[in-house]
């Protein structure tokens, strides 16, 4: 079955990619250096513990520029690889092995980034009966990609968008003069879901009142957060949201809140440590 993304081109992305990459005169070095009719074989292997996405991403990178290269993808999406495993193998014209190579790498190592950090969130809520979400906290241009490593990494997408949910925060409110303005106009307007931001207990009686379905609980403690929920009562799903951190999860997700997002996923997640190593053949 072909590696697919929800909305994303595969395709379109790895040419601009590639295209960023070469730029007018193309790949100079290789060009230069290396023989027309050499081939190579490479290993990419990962230095430390890593959960995997990208690699059917990787694989388009290198057919791309050489359509006979055999690739062997040798850990699955979502798999949790130790230091030192052999993550893809790779055999092929050494110019387009080596021009395919940082694209290749580079788009591994950010997807892998993320899905090891959210494993690493969701390990620590494990057993709240919680649910971890990611933001719309991405880089420009990235969000299909970015969404499914969180994915991979065990969370739940939140919005993909602007489209598929209304949600008033602060801003919003602040125009439409209270939250029950702005829920019941965005109610109005027929949207199916409508989430409301609230940083204050007074402000969850009129946004439910209005319509609400969703209450995000932002920048609360645990102990405001236990009395939020009890005073939802379980009327519509309650999200605990800001400035949650590996080592503040836990509470915040025993409170018995349905959702904890978290903007890191996306926002700070560091790259893998996953390298690629030729051979000539």
């Amino acid at each position: 079955m072909a590696f697919a993304i929800d909305g994303f081109d595969l395709a379109a992305f790895v040419a601009a990619t590639l295209a960023e990459d070469l730029g007018e005169g193309g790949d100079v070095t290789a060009e230069a250096v290396i023989p027309a009719d050499a081939r190579f074989a490479g290993a990419m292997a990962t230095r430390e513990d890593i959960v995997v996405a990208g690699l059917p991403i990787a694989q388009a990178f290198f057919r791309a520029l050489d359509p006979a290269v055999s690739v062997e993808i040798l850990a699955e999406e979502g798999a949790r690889a130790a230091a030192g495993a052999v993550l893809m193998r790779v055999e092929g014209q050494a110019r387009a092995l080596l021009t395919a190579e940082r694209s290749a790498l580079n788009t591994v190592q950010h997807l892998s980034g993320i899905a090891t950090l959210t494993a690493r969130y969701v390990d620590a809520m494990a057993g709240t009966g919680a649910t971890l979400l990611d933001t719309r906290k991405t880089i420009p241009g990235l969000r299909r990609l970015e969404k499914y490593a969180t994915r991979t990494g065990g969370a739940r997408n939140h919005r993909m968008g602007l489209w598929d949910a209304a949600m008033i925060k602060d801003n919003h409110v602040a125009v439409a003069g209270d939250i029950g303005t702005a829920v019941t106009r965005a109610v109005a307007a027929g949207i199916e879901q409508v989430i409301v931001e609230v940083d204050r207990i007074d402000q969850i009686a009129p946004a439910l009142e209005a319509g609400a379905t969703h209450l995000l609980l932002d920048n609360m403690v645990p102990e405001v957060l236990r009395e939020a929920v009890a005073l939802v009562a379980g009327r519509v799903p309650t999200e605990a949201s800001g400035g949650v951190r590996l080592d503040t999860i836990r509470a915040i997700a025993e409170t018995g809140v349905t959702y904890v997002s978290v903007g890191r996923l996306t926002q700070s997640a560091p790259a893998a440590d996953i390298g690629l190593d030729f051979v000539l053949l």
